[in-house]
């Protein structure tokens, strides 16, 4: 057992590997300081917006592993951000860190609710996050935030996205859907070329800025944008959306082995409309039934990422164009969301750390 010492310390520190990168943060520069007084450890390290949604069980693993190492002794461990700016999304001009999907084989599970629901957490526990509707035949992501506006055309001749930005200590959030494109009451009649054209113009003409998740709200079903994407830009993973009852479970299956086929990893399925907690008598119904998306998660060896009860507060406030501030301030209503978003950068953490990448190239 190594005797304790700040070079012993420093050393365990730096073959730590970082969340985003799987490599160890000594050579990243992300071990800001560490000091060693008698039994006491006391650390800094760096650690990027990509990461910080999952900073506690970082902090959890570094201190389980120093006192390991060192027994008897206490560790108090600080963050600072660690920049780290990303690199281009393959051909495109987009820059993000990490593309998720959210899909569902059908609708009416509120797959749209869930994907703006993931963006403003991931947002509100410190990433920059955008959010991309892809549902084209029906976009609702700019009622639940409650946006409006037209999309400008910068200097650069690009698309000037729409900026949710309601709170001043969490980063602006750059949205585009093609709710901005068309009025409310009219309808998008398109054949899959001009479907196509779309998404690629979202992807690459819009000026996102640069982002550690975009998150894309997919249509439902098993249609040809799951395609599109696969082919524009190489995806981090997708969420498959469903609710307990059976026939939806077919439908997500479907969903599972479009993104498959396509060669999109699947991050995990989620279950909303998981049970309705009364609020009067406090028991639980389970209206769609209880329990199915977990079961077929197994069934086809996929990470189960969690479930959303039913929540009127969510829904009225998705009605209202209220979903940011309500999860901005009512801690019941975030916490199956934070749950649920933290799994998601856990499996992403999870799959650098397997396979470490490798260090980009910078941009010219």
């Amino acid at each position: 057992m190594p005797e304790l010492s700040e070079s012993a310390v420093r050393e365990l520190l730096d073959q730590y590997p970082d969340p985003e990168t799987g490599r160890p943060m000594g050579t990243m520069g992300q071990i800001v300081s560490s000091q060693v007084s008698g039994q006491s450890i006391r650390a800094q390290i760096g650690l990027s917006t990509h990461s910080r949604p999952i900073a506690d069980d970082v902090r959890d693993a570094i201190e389980s592993k120093l006192v390991a190492a060192f027994p008897g002794s206490s560790v108090e461990l600080t963050f600072q951000d660690h920049p780290r700016p990303p690199a281009r999304v393959g051909q495109t001009a987009l820059r993000a860190k990490s593309v998720i999907a959210v899909g569902s084989g059908k609708g009416g599970v509120g797959k749209s609710t869930v994907a703006a629901s993931i963006a403003l957490t991931l947002r509100r526990l410190g990433s920059k996050v955008g959010l991309m509707d892809a549902d084209v035949y029906g976009p609702s992501i700019p009622h639940l935030l409650g946006l409006q506006g037209r999309p400008g055309i910068s200097e650069s001749k690009r698309i000037d996205p729409i900026l949710l930005d309601d709170d001043p200590n969490l980063f602006p959030m750059p949205v585009m859907s093609m709710g901005f494109l068309v009025d409310p009451s009219e309808a998008v009649i398109w054949r899959g070329p001009m479907l196509h054209g779309s998404i690629n113009q979202f992807l690459g003409m819009t000026d996102w800025g640069e982002l550690d998740y975009l998150l894309i709200d997919m249509p439902p079903g098993t249609g040809d944008v799951a395609l599109t994407l696969s082919q524009a830009i190489p995806l981090a993973g997708s969420v498959v959306v469903c609710t307990p009852q059976e026939v939806a479970l077919l439908d997500a299956v479907k969903a599972a082995a479009m993104f498959r086929k396509v060669n999109i990893p699947i991050l995990g399925m989620v279950e909303n409309m998981s049970g309705f907690l009364c609020p009067d008598c406090g028991k639980t119904y389970d209206i769609f039934g209880k329990g199915g998306a977990r079961a077929k998660a197994e069934e086809l060896d996929l990470p189960y990422l969690g479930g959303l009860p039913i929540d009127m507060k969510l829904r009225v406030a998705g009605d209202e164009g209220r979903l940011s501030s309500l999860l901005n301030q009512d801690d019941a209503a975030r916490a199956p969301l934070d749950a649920i978003t933290q799994a998601i950068v856990r499996q992403l953490a999870a799959r650098s750390v397997s396979a470490p990448t490798k260090p980009s190239l910078p941009t010219l």
